[in-house]
């Protein structure tokens, strides 16, 4: 039986991640910590697991590993914590805010020993496992070009604090869409330019920017991680798309287009109803097989710190108005 617990439910994702950890019979859902008392006693209560207001009395109990889903400004301190304590770590994205304290969590981890995985369930969806073995197969030739979206709703709460969030739309969105592009083609990117703005809500933190980045193999990409889809209205909370282009054809991916259109009296607005993958699920799965196995993460550290990075080029870009040269170098 693999003992895991969580970290904080200040992520959205915590409650899937939770649940996904209840649906295998292997896994123990072992307790849960949070600062936030009545939120973490809540989620207890739900879950039939124990509440802890203290991570080190948590982190004292006989547990395998733990899933961190707090604010993303917390996740060195928590994953740092947890590494000491000798638990394996599942963290959720981006890996931090900074280049120095993702270097630190991963530096932490592999001198105590313990696995850390980076939560980018979008590796786990059928249409993005079927575009990497159709690319990794040759199938539309060289990769000359990708473009890709990650557009969203605004989740508000701390994701716009920028001191808890580390940034607004770019931070949040743009890492998922690049581990794909790493992972998807094996090339790491080479420079970003990026134009970033508010312009659909009132607060000083970013909602909308276009990325342009330059991969090895002279491989072009273009992003936007927008948080442009609205409130009241959208039918879903967003999108992952992408498209390749490669010197003998086109593929095109829509990650969440396994859906009913809904309609609906009640709702007052149409519905995309989502029937596909459990992709969250799928990243559970991989981070509990990996300690029984006492295996490589699929997703490590050094993934989330890549990702992060392109992330902080772009915020580097859109001050400087000029592209930004990757690896940034850390800060003394």
């Amino acid at each position: 039986m693999i003992r895991i617990a969580m970290v904080s439910f200040a992520h959205m994702h915590a409650w899937s991640y939770a649940s996904c950890l209840k649906m295998l019979p292997d896994v123990e859902l072992s307790g849960i910590f949070d600062e936030n008392t009545t939120r973490g006693r809540k989620m207890s209560k739900i879950f039939q697991t124990k509440y802890y207001s203290k991570i080190d009395k948590l982190l004292e109990e006989d547990i395998d590993a733990v899933i961190v889903c707090s604010e993303n400004a917390k996740h060195k301190y928590h994953t740092v914590l947890a590494a000491k304590s000798g638990k394996h770590i599942l963290c959720e994205k981006p890996i931090a805010t900074t280049i120095e304290d993702a270097q630190e969590m991963i530096d932490t981890c592999k001198l105590n020993k313990v696995k850390l995985m980076i939560a980018f369930p979008c590796r786990y969806g059928s249409p993005t496992i079927r575009v990497k073995q159709m690319i990794d197969a040759g199938s539309i030739g060289k990769i000359i070009a990708i473009k890709g979206t990650n557009h969203g709703m605004m989740p508000g709460d701390w994701f716009i604090n920028r001191k808890l969030s580390g940034g607004g739309a770019v931070i949040d969105h743009t890492v998922h869409v690049v581990d794909l592009m790493r992972w998807i083609t094996k090339k790491e990117v080479k420079s970003v330019y990026a134009e970033i703005d508010t312009l659909f809500y009132k607060f000083k933190i970013d909602d909308s920017a276009t990325l342009s980045m330059e991969l090895e193999d002279d491989i072009f990409a273009t992003l936007d991680p927008s948080w442009s889809r609205p409130l009241k209205s959208a039918p879903f909370w967003g999108d992952v798309s992408m498209k390749f282009v490669g010197t003998d054809g086109t593929i095109e991916m829509n990650l969440f287009g396994q859906k009913f259109d809904l309609y609906n009296n009640d709702r007052i607005k149409a519905e995309w109803v989502y029937w596909g993958d459990n992709i969250d699920l799928g990243l559970i799965k991989s981070f509990v097989n990996c300690i029984k196995n006492n295996s490589e993460p699929e997703i490590t550290g050094y993934d989330g710190l890549k990702s992060l990075e392109v992330a902080l080029a772009a915020y580097k870009s859109a001050k400087l108005l000029k592209p930004v040269r990757l690896p940034l170098q850390a800060k003394k």
